[in-house]
């Protein structure tokens, strides 16, 4: 499977998207508001080659199913990956302000099968028009407007690390599995779009040489990645985070059957089709 890019940007887009309609809805109908361990640890000795010994980390078709986080400034994306079977779930919590209410939105895809899951928290008098199922919605891609924009499966590393390694001139190996080097956020567009939350414009050369710090835990595998990206124009200075964990010991991800999926309703194609 080829690694694309921007799963969590995938994502952002949708629940943006998803939180206008309902925003929109809500107005119109009146509604008024109502530390898992990262794998870290002595790590086998770093090659002669710290960057090549750090890919090598990153995680595979190969590997078993873990957990991941994915974080840049206040949006945080959560799931489990299973590269056999492709398969992921992936949740992420969308606040909105005017009228104000939190959305849990969550997608599980395995292969090209799609279900997601919907909860709205802080509406009161919610009218039947935004009133969402809350098992599991069974999607019909046929009836998604642009699919290239709906999550799918974009292989074992849905924080595109190796991607971004790749950018840095050098890294270093500091020893206990730790890994520094500059990454180049501009460097192509696959890394642009995996952080089309960063203002590249406003980063200008800073954009080019942005800090990392990377951990390979003890059984050899990438435990998480930080870039310490700086403040420029209005954007404040904010951290990438990237974190792989519970390799082999992630829950299988199954397919909902029965009571727990229904059919979508037409307002989740609204919301996704914007």
């Amino acid at each position: 499977m080829t690694q694309r890019n921007g799963t969590a940007a995938t994502v952002r887009r949708i629940g943006l998207r998803a939180a206008a309609v309902l925003a929109t809805t809500a107005l119109a109908a009146g509604c008024g508001a109502g530390d898992a361990s990262d794998g870290a640890g002595p790590a086998p000795t770093p090659s002669a080659d710290p960057k090549a010994a750090l890919l090598a980390a990153v995680p595979t078709e190969q590997d078993p199913a873990f957990r991941f986080l994915l974080q840049d400034g206040a949006d945080k994306f959560t799931g489990v990956l299973d590269p056999a079977t492709e398969a992921m779930d992936l949740a992420v919590k969308q606040r909105n302000d005017d009228p104000k209410f939190t959305m849990d939105m969550t997608f599980r895809w395995i292969d090209e099968a799609l279900w997601m899951r919907i909860k709205l928290t802080g509406l009161t008098d919610v009218p039947d028009s935004l009133r969402l199922p809350k098992r599991w919605m069974a999607m019909d891609r046929d009836k998604l407007k642009d699919e290239s924009s709906i999550p799918a499966y974009q292989g074992a590393d849905p924080g595109n690390t190796a991607a971004v390694i790749r950018t840095a001139d050098t890294v270093e190996a500091k020893g206990d599995g730790t890994y520094t080097g500059l990454a180049d956020l501009t460097d192509n567009a696959d890394v642009q779009s995996t952080f089309d939350n960063v203002d590249l414009t406003a980063l200008g050369e800073a954009g080019k040489r942005v800090p990392f710090t990377a951990v390979v835990g003890a059984d050899g595998n990438l435990a998480s990645l930080t870039l310490n990206v700086p403040a420029a124009g209005k954007q404040k200075a904010m951290k990438l985070i990237t974190r792989y964990y519970d390799y082999g010991k992630a829950p299988k991800i199954a397919e909902p059957t029965g009571d727990q999926v229904q059919k979508a309703p037409a307002l989740v194609y609204e919301m996704l089709n914007g």
